[in-house]
């Protein structure tokens, strides 16, 4: 399953999460997920989709669905559960 962070440069609290999700091991989960990061500022991005995430980012989106938004504070195991839990209702929707 794809995880998509949008994100942008010098945002502590994007940076912050892109840290804790690079620490966890992405292929542990069912089904396994491979992270995407889109900086909305980058060259190239929709006009769209900067102004639909400008005030929001950091925003997880699973399979092209957001996600509601994850507390700063949840790492390690806790960001896990809270991802896995994300990833069963989202692949049993399918």
């Amino acid at each position: 399953m794809q995880l998509t962070l949008f994100s942008r440069q010098g945002c502590c609290l994007c940076e912050g999460l892109e840290q804790r999700l690079q620490g966890l091991d992405l292929s542990r989960f069912e089904p396994p997920l491979s992270l995407e990061v889109i900086d909305i500022d980058a060259e190239g991005i929709e006009p769209q989709l900067r102004a639909r995430y400008d005030l929001e980012v950091p925003v997880l989106a699973l399979q092209g669905k957001p996600l509601p938004r994850v507390s700063p504070r949840l790492s390690g195991e806790g960001l896990f559960n809270w991802l896995q839990r994300h990833c069963s209702s989202v692949a049993g929707s399918d």
